[in-house]
């Protein structure tokens, strides 16, 4: 009887494990859905739900599409479309379903020494910038908000250079926080700006350019690619997410008495 303990033993762990592994899932996402609390009131009604725990790892959206394409995740939620259709068009993720939108904002503060406001167009406001060298703190992490950042310089036809123009590295949370305290300008989505409006001594700027549409989209990790990823359980936090009950507490989500997102799926 003692010669067979241990393997008895072994295989009940071994069993206990993939029970507790298939009980979970994995998701990358962007920092401005962790920074504005949204992802964790998902969350928390979708594992009450399915009871299916949800590991969030929280980056810019370039991050974010790497992780996942290497099949560390099993599911991911971002807001860069190109590049997003970029890995589905090589395999890397399918699935892939529109969940919700808000849109960036340039903030600054209220002494708006580079006089943007009244400004008309978000091309005018990044030509002001270089022509009056205001602090400008870009994330620089080749995250979705970096990606919509450059290709406002873009549209512009200018290369920020120079000690005004920071290139931070960082998330969306320590970029305003570092602005901030330099009182300079910077882009953000509007709802990590809600998040830490009341933490901080900047004011929006600018707002409102169609170009400034902020849409998040939700994909799984290819299970083709990679057997240990969790594609049953991803198809059901898709599914929820862009379901009745997610999409309502999208909707219903407000800080500040400010909404700051609004769902795609389904519309209301």
């Amino acid at each position: 009887m003692s010669f067979f303990s241990p393997l008895v033993s072994f295989f009940f762990l071994v069993i206990c494990f993939s029970t507790n592994a298939s009980e979970n899932l994995t998701l990358s996402t962007t920092t401005s859905t962790e920074n504005s609390g949204l992802i964790k009131v998902l969350n928390s009604a979708f594992e009450e739900e399915y009871g299916i725990k949800v590991k969030v790892i929280a980056a810019g959206t370039g991050k974010a599409l790497k992780i996942g394409s290497r099949g560390d995740v099993d599911v991911v939620l971002v807001h860069s479309p190109l590049a997003e259709l970029k890995y589905v068009k090589e395999g890397y993720f399918i699935d892939r379903r529109a969940v919700m939108h808000n849109d960036f904002v340039i903030i600054g503060p209220s002494s708006d020494p580079a006089g943007l406001s009244g400004v008309n167009s978000v091309v005018d406001v990044m030509k002001k910038l270089m022509s009056t060298r205001s602090r400008f703190v870009s994330r620089g992490d080749d995250s979705g908000t970096h990606k919509k950042e450059l290709t406002l310089w873009k549209s512009a036809n200018l290369s920020p250079v120079g000690s005004w123009y920071i290139q931070a590295g960082q998330g969306m949370g320590a970029v305003i926080k570092m602005a901030d305290e330099l009182k300079a300008y910077t882009l953000t989505d509007r709802g990590t700006y809600f998040a830490f409006k009341n933490k901080i001594n900047l004011q929006v700027i600018h707002e409102g350019d169609e170009v400034l549409f902020n849409p998040y989209h939700i994909m799984a990790v290819n299970p083709v690619l990679f057997d240990d990823v969790q594609y049953e359980q991803a198809t059901q936090y898709i599914q929820f997410l862009t379901g009745k009950q997610g999409q309502l507490i999208i909707r219903d989500y407000k800080m500040l008495g400010h909404s700051l997102y609004y769902p795609d799926a389904i519309k209301y």
